[in-house]
């Protein structure tokens, strides 16, 4: 192998989009940018009291733009350029969008520049509540249970929910839509140049844990079951193409329009897309059975196992079991919650709101820089109390176990002296009792967890998160030395996707750097954690029977 053979990870988040060049000798960062979205920063399309949250495409085509090119000029320019040999791109999911019969989202056409229905719908809006609900009561109309390897839940995070929810919200939107499409798919699509939203390649991770793909059922259930479902869903899952592809795979080359964009040769290969979690899972240095959390605004938890170990289970409540969508010939699983450093933020934007009315903003960010650092330390420092502030972390619904995005959040126990830290605490623990239901839910169903690898902003920088994640499982947990975990797993991928490496297994043998950090549970604070997590589990029974 030359050792300047160079891959480019390309990872969107929630709030930005980031880049990394990546040696694929050892997986050394050789540059990284970040681009964080103007549109989004500036609250655009988003009604959050209405769980409505939009991205203009033009966002992430600016961040992708912007991004790589700052990484070549910052790793040397032409002389790193002609050395990169792969792309490949994950995001955010299930985010899809509208695009007409060319694959151009409608957002970027004139007429619909700002239509939120013509932008991409992010994972975390729940507009499409009703339509996962009648998905799941639909579902059980049918001989062939077409919900088996998704948790036997929809949920209004998803595909489906999102698409019926526009079609019926939107009739401008409803004329104009060709297709659905997976910010995921449509990234790769745009790098190659597509120009027909029926040739785009879908990735197997997207299509099998959010559409409802899957080999068993000969790629997505038939049109009767949506056009049943509503007429408006008529002809659109006869219009996707039966077969996906897992992400070692290339959708392509670079077009010759984006080559010169970028600085960047035609011949630079263009891996198939997937979902950050997913990525960052194998940029984690994922094994079998020892689950992956990727740990951001929400968690996305993957676990992967051996295909023969699975044969014949359904893991009932997660968000899906798809073959290859991790690393290709085994089962990935995946899991997650719907709000962790979200539940921090709110928090943090709560105490913060009187800071808007101090005119110098260099202390506004100062003083809310400070903010969670030093709610961690003050909470630290409190005695353990079995009979402390209690909270439920579903301030954006439940994705896992059993998800349920009508449910909400709670803090229970309060009194004169429930101070910050003692409710910060209290979100804190019901983040990882949130994360141990997860965990139990495994179990349960007959999937061991032998062990928790911590990738992700919250795992790098929370010390007393991760301990009392610890904790609460009496389990140790890994923290993966990579800062940029999600965008290293993409470069493995492209690494493989160009033929650098034969299979992901190699790729990340090669270029994962390893664990920096571990925290052990303590011993003497299991009891109190599980009476801690009992109390948690009942509290939830609770506000789940008062939602119902």
């Amino acid at each position: 192998m030359s050792k300047d053979q160079f891959v480019i990870g390309v990872d969107y988040g929630t709030d930005s989009v980031r880049s990394v060049i990546v040696d694929t000798a050892n997986g050394r960062e050789i540059a990284s940018s970040v681009f964080n979205y103007l549109r989004w920063q500036q609250g655009q399309y988003c009604n959050a009291a209405h769980n409505q949250f939009r991205q203009h495409p033009l966002d992430y085509v600016e961040g992708l733009e912007h991004t790589i090119k700052d990484c070549i000029k910052k790793a040397g320019g032409t002389s790193v350029a002609s050395a990169i040999k792969a792309i490949a791109v994950d995001t955010t999911g299930s985010t899809p969008v509208a695009v007409n019969a060319a694959g151009v989202p409608l957002a970027l056409i004139r007429g619909f520049e700002d239509n939120p229905n013509a932008m991409f719908v992010l994972w975390k809006d729940h507009t499409g509540v009703k339509e996962a609900g009648e998905i799941n009561a639909h579902a059980e109309k049918f001989d062939i249970n077409y919900l088996q390897y998704v948790g036997g839940i929809y949920s209004s995070e998803w595909f489906w929910a999102k698409l019926l929810h526009i079609l019926r919200a939107d009739e401008q939107v409803r004329n104009a839509c060709h297709s659905w499409v997976e910010h995921c798919d449509w990234i790769p699509f745009l790098l190659t140049g597509g120009s027909s939203a029926d040739q785009m390649k879908r990735g197997r991770c997207s299509a099998g844990h959010k559409a409802l793909w899957s080999a068993d059922f000969g790629g997505y259930p038939p049109d009767d079951f949506f056009s049943s479902l509503d007429p408006l869903l008529k002809g659109y899952a006869d219009s996707l193409p039966k077969e996906t592809y897992t992400s070692d795979q290339p959708a392509g080359t670079l077009s010759a329009e984006w080559a010169e964009r970028l600085g960047l040769s035609t011949n630079v290969i263009i891996g198939v897309g997937a979902f950050d979690a997913h990525m960052g899972a194998v940029g984690g240095q994922i094994e079998p059975y020892h689950l992956s959390k990727v740990m951001g605004t929400s968690t996305c938890d993957m676990l992967v196992a051996p295909k023969a170990d699975l044969e014949g289970k359904l893991i009932k409540g997660i968000c899906g079991q798809v073959d290859g969508s991790v690393i290709p010939g085994m089962i990935g699983l995946e899991a997650g919650q719907s709000a962790f450093g979200d539940t921090y933020a709110w928090f943090r934007q709560l105490l913060e709101w009187p800071l808007q009315f101090i005119e110098d903003k260099e202390l506004q960010e100062s003083i809310s820089a400070k903010i969670i650092p030093e709610l961690s330390r003050q909470a630290a420092l409190l005695p353990l109390d079995e009979d402390a502030e209690l909270a439920i972390d579903w301030l954006n619904g439940r994705r896992t176990p059993d998800a349920n995005q009508l449910l909400k959040g709670a803090i229970s126990g309060l009194n004169l002296g429930s101070d910050a830290p003692r409710v910060f605490r209290a979100l804190a623990e019901a983040t990882c009792f949130g994360a141990k239901s997860i965990v139990d839910r495994f179990i349960s169903e007959g999937v061991p967890v032998k062990g928790l690898i911590g990738i992700g902003g919250v795992a790098k920088k929370s010390p007393y998160i991760m301990q009392m994640m610890a904790d609460v499982m009496q389990m140790p947990i890994r923290i993966h030395q990579f800062e940029h975990t999600c965008a290293l797993g993409a470069a493995m991928f492209a690494a493989t996707a160009a033929g650098i490496y034969p299979n992901v297994e190699e790729a990340m043998a090669a270029m994962g750097g390893g664990f920096d950090r571990e925290y052990f549970p303590d011993p003497q604070k299991a009891e109190l954690y599980r009476k801690r997590f009992k109390q948690y589990a009942e509290l939830g029974k609770y506000i789940e029977h008062k939602n119902s």
